[in-house]
């Protein structure tokens, strides 16, 4: 396949992500929730977990508003997570930053969400793609009063 014809294939899917999220909404009971926001593009997603006592990511939905490449990533994403245990989910977390930052590519198991591989050529869009993967990993990992939402604006992180 040509390079033209596997970027409309991308384009494609992230729109049809963008058009038809999958998990849009919020859950009722969720045991864990996150708030994500990127000030530089306006993108913001609430995410909510529920996780069985084996810690299995049970169900998943995000709300939210923003451009499309971070609105088709969180679809993708809640897409990929569904049914994972929380390590594998925190594995992919980690696999998907390290293609969008490195460019390694990813296993056939994360499936259309390659299609954001493309985003990695225009950097200021990493974050929007990276938004509902960082809210997903606070979600998971978060202590109960760690309350910020997380912010894809390095001038707002302390180190």
């Amino acid at each position: 396949m040509t390079d033209a014809a596997l970027d409309d294939l991308y384009r494609e899917i992230l729109l049809d992500h963008y058009r038809s999220p999958r998990n849009r909404g919020r859950l009722d009971a969720p045991t864990a929730s996150a708030d994500g926001a990127n000030p530089l593009c306006g993108d913001q997603i609430t995410l909510d977990v529920v996780l069985d006592d084996d810690g299995n990511v049970v169900d998943v939905a995000f709300e939210g508003s923003g451009c499309s490449i971070s609105q088709a990533s969180s679809s993708m994403m809640t897409g990929y997570v569904k049914g994972r245990p929380t390590e594998e989910a925190l594995a992919g977390v980690e696999a998907f930053q390290r293609m969008m930052v490195d460019g390694d590519p990813l296993d056939e198991e994360f499936g259309d969400i390659e299609a954001l591989s493309g985003v990695r050529k225009f950097p200021v869009r990493v974050k929007c793609a990276s938004l509902a993967w960082k809210t997903l990993e606070q979600a998971l990992t978060a202590q109960a009063d760690q309350a910020d939402p997380v912010t894809t604006d390095e001038r707002s992180m302390t180190t």
